[in-house]
């Protein structure tokens, strides 16, 4: 599993022409799970998701978690994470996990980080065509795998 995190200003998704969800202040979080993952690597990164210390203190140090600063989440599935590009020029998606295993995963992430942040977390749609819009913060961007 893993999450390419992106400290925001503002991010949002838009589906079909309507917007879908936003957040403010926050992470922009693009969640891939591959087909090895687990409930237990799901929950892991959402807690290495909440305690991530990456937002400034008042001292200007990267000090702070997404918990501590009660920002908001918007967490987004995105298969394309899992792509293998070692051969050729035409990624290959044989490590994404189908959706029957997928979606619960993602579900769960989504669950145990809002239990984590105490609040609603944003989403995007499971296989829709999105469109996502942020104000990267920073900028400040973040590779995390379990």
């Amino acid at each position: 599993m893993v999450a390419l995190i992106q400290r925001v200003k503002h991010a949002a998704v838009d589906i079909e022409d309507k917007r879908f969800s936003e957040i403010g202040n926050g992470l922009l979080v693009l969640l891939g799970v591959g087909h090895e993952d687990s409930a237990e690597k799901a929950a892991a990164l959402a807690k290495k998701t909440a305690a991530l210390r990456i937002f400034y203190d008042n001292e200007g140090k990267m000090n702070l978690s997404l918990a501590d600063t009660h920002g908001e989440a918007l967490v987004v599935s995105q298969f394309t994470l899992m792509a293998d590009t070692q051969k050729g020029n035409r990624p290959s998606f044989m490590n994404a996990a189908k959706p029957e295993l997928a979606i619960p995963l993602y579900e769960l992430y989504v669950a145990e980080l809002g239990k984590l942040l105490g609040k609603e977390i944003k989403t995007g749609k499971f296989a829709a065509d999105m469109q996502v819009s942020l104000v990267n913060d920073g900028p400040v961007t973040i590779w995390l795998e379990q």
